[in-house]
């Protein structure tokens, strides 16, 4: 795991010539010098940390520094949970697919999407296979119609290379929009 810098002013450290002081059962002291707050903390054997420096005037608590750092670290931990960045997920196809194959990867991009997942759905062509680039679209406008109801195209298929990519997201909204071949343009 990860440590956080910690950028907190403690004790010594407190710029401030008044502060506002929180006991450390989380009460409100009130408002006394530094240097008061510094030997009410040393009385006590904890340090002052200064919470919240833009406040007038600011806030410092008599807290252990160690108990102050682990709460907020959880803290961090628990907002970084909250927080789900969605992921692009890729999924490789090749224009003349086995039936089995399609149906296994058909799956894994409803598990993706059922996570909330984008996909990214890529047709790779050899050499070969480039003169037969209609196959590639039809296998993605076979996998929008599928998930029809489920997604919305986020990029409409397009040739990077001798690969056909195509992405699309979850939703639930119905599919507004279908997939256009390049003989067909706008419609």
């Amino acid at each position: 795991m990860k440590k956080t810098t910690f950028s907190y002013r403690i004790n010594n450290q407190i710029q401030s010539r008044e502060l506002r002081v929180i006991g450390p059962d989380g009460r409100q002291i009130g408002i006394m010098s530094l240097s008061e707050a510094l030997n009410k903390a040393h009385e006590e054997g904890l340090d002052l940390i200064e919470i919240a420096p833009l406040a007038k005037p600011p806030v410092a608590k008599l807290m252990e520094l160690g108990k102050f750092k682990y709460e907020e670290e959880k803290k961090m931990q628990k907002e970084k949970k909250k927080i789900k960045s969605s992921d692009i997920k890729e999924i490789r196809f090749t224009p003349f697919i086995a039936e089995h194959d399609y149906q296994v990867r058909l799956g894994r991009i409803k598990e993706f999407l059922e996570d909330n997942n984008k996909v990214r759905l890529v047709v790779n062509f050899t050499f070969k296979q480039l003169v037969s680039k209609q196959f590639g679209y039809e296998l993605l406008q076979k996998i929008a119609s599928e998930f029809s109801d489920r997604i919305v195209i986020d990029m409409q298929p397009k040739f990077f290379g001798r690969n056909l990519v195509m992405v699309i997201s979850p939703t639930k909204k119905k599919l507004s929009s279908q997939i256009k071949t390049p003989d067909e343009g706008p419609k």
